[in-house]
């Protein structure tokens, strides 16, 4: 399986803790988005805070979108055919296809 992301910056992102959401995710969270309209409205379809040793369960189905609005931690997606990528800080990704995300890890590494 061939899977395709893109990732984006979030221009202007600081470590405020009132910040207003990005795209409908709050800070510190990690949201995932069902596809391009929940995206563009901004109704996330889940979200993750923890940070965590492990991966936790996300629900298997393809998901169009994440979005981690974290400042200094990065997020790790488990994909259901096999290995993972990582979303650095204040960044989100965009799945081309139908790939499944059946994980999630948040690190305190800022980097990937």
């Amino acid at each position: 399986m061939t899977v395709a992301v893109a990732a984006m910056s979030l221009a202007g992102a600081s470590g405020a803790h009132a910040e207003a959401p990005t795209l409908g995710c709050p800070y510190p969270w990690v949201c995932f988005y069902a596809d391009n309209d929940a995206l563009l409205a901004g109704t996330p379809m889940s979200k993750y805070q923890d940070v965590t040793s492990g991966f936790q369960a996300v629900t298997p189905r393809p998901h169009y979108g994440v979005m981690n609005t974290r400042n200094d931690d990065v997020v790790y997606l488990r994909l259901q055919g096999g290995g993972s990528i990582c979303l650095p800080p204040n960044h989100s990704t965009v799945f081309a296809g139908s790939a499944v995300v059946n994980g999630i890890k948040i690190s305190s590494s800022s980097t990937c």
